[in-house]
């Protein structure tokens, strides 16, 4: 079986490294201000040898950059990459989708904090300006 990294598709290669709940979940933490391993640890209630892991995961891929804060006792605190800020976009595409479809009972709910209105993203293609789903695609690999 191939391995999803080395797939040429980048939705495979994306999941390879961010696609199991709990690296989504550091994710969303990440973006709301969280950077250390304990606020990571009491915000998911995850168990220190799974975050330790997807921690390592996250900063050797470049996702989460890793910097000391203090020497002694020696503490890192993860803050966002480029590529880490870039994945809010995704993160809130996956929040909508599970509004609509996984909407039932009491639910999570992200605002704007400069302004105080609910964030309702929209995915468009740039070229077409089209909502994303909106009209048929096709997959090809190219080089």
């Amino acid at each position: 079986m191939k391995k999803l990294s080395d797939l040429p598709c980048p939705i495979a290669r994306s999941l390879a490294l961010i696609g199991d709940a709990w690296s989504m979940l550091i994710m969303r933490d990440a973006h709301a201000g969280l950077t250390r391993f304990d606020e990571f640890r009491r915000s998911l209630g995850i168990a220190p040898t799974m975050l330790t892991a997807r921690l390592a995961a996250l900063t050797g891929e470049g996702i989460l950059e890793k910097r000391r804060y203090s020497i002694r006792p020696p503490r890192d605190e993860y803050v966002l990459t480029e590529a880490g800020r870039d994945f809010l976009p995704v993160l809130f595409a996956i929040g909508a989708w599970g509004r609509k479809h996984r909407g039932d009972g009491k639910i999570t709910r992200f605002y704007d904090a400069e302004t105080g209105t609910e964030i309702d993203p929209l995915t468009i293609d740039r070229g077409t300006g089209a909502p994303i789903g909106t009209r048929p695609i096709r997959i090809a690999e190219v080089d």
